[in-house]
């Protein structure tokens, strides 16, 4: 899965199911973005800064851990754009697993959450 890294469309990266799977592993979104629901840079830098910690800690001898922060977190066309993204299709992703559960949330990429 692609996600768009910036707002014309020209910068993207690619993200897979174990990328999806750590970000669940490790609650990366947890309490990520504050009341205002807006994806900034300071949100960008407050989660390599919980990254940061974790792989500091037994976390950081975890592979996918380490991969997701190459591949994707540190990748260096992330930007908060990017990271808007990446929650959307985190949350598309979760909506696809509790599709038996009655869930019909869907988030669609491209678009800002306010």
């Amino acid at each position: 899965m692609k996600i768009q890294t910036n707002s014309s469309g020209t910068r993207s990266i690619e993200v897979s199911d174990d990328h999806l799977l750590t970000i669940e592993k490790y609650q990366l979104f947890r309490d990520l973005i504050d009341s205002n629901g807006y994806v900034d840079e300071q949100v960008l830098d407050k989660l390599k800064l919980n990254i940061r910690s974790l792989l500091e800690g037994q976390a950081g001898k975890d592979k996918t851990l380490l991969d997701l922060c190459l591949d994707v977190i540190y990748h260096p066309n992330m930007k908060a754009f990017g990271l808007q993204q990446l929650v959307l299709l985190y949350i598309n992703w979760k909506n696809q697993g509790n599709e038996n559960l009655g869930s019909t949330t869907r988030a669609i990429q491209g678009t800002p959450f306010n």
